[in-house]
Order: structure tokens, then C-alpha cells, then sequence
């Protein structure tokens, strides 16, 4: 007897899992991240700290996947299942005694994870953790209550968007959905409950239909070296605003879930960072 694949009802809810996780430090001795550079600071600091607390799959798994080579334009190698938000930290001197925080947005859902790295930033040098505050935050993608014709888009951090092999320089809406879409998916087979049930080639065609109405952008040159391999990488991509206009209901959620997702190239890094409000 032939089994047939397992449906899900026409009606499910197809939701985005992840946990907010909220970490506030004394600096116990003088510290100071760079501009532009404070959640790659936050990254090589987690990472050699888990290459000792974890072991080698699960720091593979965590911190440094690998992908087959395939996949859409930016998720040749898996993503990592997590993003700083630091920004507000570029720049700044951390005085011996004095507080700071930043956010981690971790989407592996399986509690071993949030222990891991729990554990990793309570053995950070220099530092002290007094609180994590964790949320668990689950968004329904296809909710579709809501109606809009025109939304804002605010690129808070250095964004690089990509259409085939080529970076661009006007996000298109449907280059941006494509990308958020991608990621979302991505992340929720490796990390979450698999991947997204959705008619992807329909949702692409439409949010193609939507226009660019606006674009206040600027080009923002940064770059990052590696403590490991001494090679230099750009951390460039641009930054400003975007207002769209068409049916944008169905696209509401993945832009709320690409607030806390970042899109684009190089998120863990603290790229990508979006957030986005309705036109007046």
C-alpha cells in the first residue's frame, strides 16, 4: 500500500518560534567596542567560550554549520541559529563597575541550546553576568488580519542584499520578501519544527507586484578581521529607509519576524537589522 504524505490543514498556523534572550553584564574591567563592530566583538568572544564549554558536534551545530553548497543566494552555508542586537553599543568606553546589556535572539528552540550559551557568556573574561532575561516569542506567518498599502522599511544596520549572484543597490520588495522568506524557512527546518508550508512561488510573484515608492539609502564601509585566519572581511552595506506600496497584508508577518531575524548577508555579525512601520 502506497502511504500518502502527511498534509497540514489548509487552516494551520505556520509560526515562527525563537527565544529572546535579554543579558545584562558589569564590566569588570575598562572595555570598549568599536564602531560598527560590537556584535562581532560579542560573536568571538560566545564562540571561544562554547569551543570549550560544548562539545565539537554540538559547537559545529551552534556556532560554526556548514552547508552542502546549495541553497538560495546567502544560505550557501547554513546560517547560525542565533543574532546579536548590540548596536547600541558601537562606540562605546564601558567604565570598571558600570553596567551594560545587549539582546541574542536564539532560534534553536531545544533547551540544551539556551543552556549552552547561558553557560558560555557566565565564563566571558572581563565581565560579570548579573541577569538573563529570557521571552519566548512566536509569530504566525500566515496571519493575515491585518491589511496594508504602504509600509516603511528602516535599514538600521549595514544591509547587502542579494538578486542571483549580485548584491543590490534598490531593495526591491520582492528581492527583500525573497531573502526573508529564505531565511525564516532556513531556520525553522534546521532549528524549528522543519520547513515552511507556504506557496512559495506564489507569494514571490506577488510581492513583486509591490513598489518601491521610496529610497533614502546610504552606502556604509566597514570591515572585520579575523583573530583566526588574520584575513580581512567587509562588513559594508547600506543603511537608510524604503517605503512600499500594494497588497502588503500577507507580508506583514515575515517583516515582523525579519525585525528579530535580521536579512541579508552576514546577520550574525549584526547585519541586516530591520524594523518597519504602516504608512500613514
Amino acid at each position: 500500500m502506497t502511504r500518502l504524505p502527511r498534509l497540514r490543514p489548509v487552516d494551520a498556523a505556520v509560526t515562527f518560534e525563537f527565544f529572546r534572550l535579554s543579558l545584562h553584564f558589569r564590566a569588570d574591567e575598562p572595555l570598549f567596542f568599536p564602531p560598527g563592530k560590537s556584535a562581532n566583538m560579542l560573536r568571538g568572544a560566545l564562540g571561544a567560550k562554547l569551543h570549550k564549554t560544548v562539545s565539537a558536534s554540538e559547537y559545529a551545530r551552534l556556532f560554526a554549520p556548514r552547508g552542502d553548497g546549495g541553497g538560495p543566494s546567502g544560505l550557501v552555508d547554513r546560517p547560525r541559529p542565533f543574532v546579536f542586537r548590540a548596536a547600541h553599543l558601537d562606540g562605546m568606553n564601558i567604565a570598571p563597575g558600570a553596567g551594560f546589556h545587549f539582546d541574542l535572539h536564539l532560534f534553536d528552540v531545544q533547551e540544551p541550546a539556551r543552556r549552552h550559551f547561558e553557560n558560555a557568556f557566565a565564563q566571558l573574561a572581563h565581565v560579570t553576568l548579573i541577569q538573563v532575561e529570557q521571552e519566548h516569542v512566536a509569530i504566525e506567518l500566515n496571519d493575515t488580519s491585518q491589511s496594508a498599502e504602504c509600509v516603511r522599511v528602516q535599514f538600521v544596520t549595514p544591509t547587502e542584499l542579494k538578486a542571483g549572484q549580485e548584491l543590490v543597490t534598490r531593495p526591491e520588495f520582492g528581492i527583500l520578501f525573497a531573502r526573508l522568506r529564505d531565511r525564516i524557512s532556513t531556520l525553522c527546518a534546521l532549528y524549528g519544527p522543519g520547513p515552511l508550508e507556504i506557496d512559495f512561488r506564489g507569494m514571490g510573484e506577488r510581492a513583486a507586484l509591490v513598489r518601491l515608492s521610496r529610497c533614502e539609502l546610504h552606502w556604509v564601509e566597514t570591515e572585520r578581521r579575523s583573530a583566526r585566519t588574520g584575513q580581512t572581511h567587509p562588513l559594508g552595506g547600506f543603511t537608510g529607509e524604503a517605503e512600499y506600496q500594494g497588497s502588503l497584508g500577507e507580508f506583514l508577518p515575515y517583516l515582523r519576524a525579519g525585525q528579530w531575524t535580521g536579512v541579508g548577508r552576514q546577520t550574525v555579525w549584526g547585519k541586516g537589522e530591520i524594523c518597519f512601520q504602516l504608512c500613514c
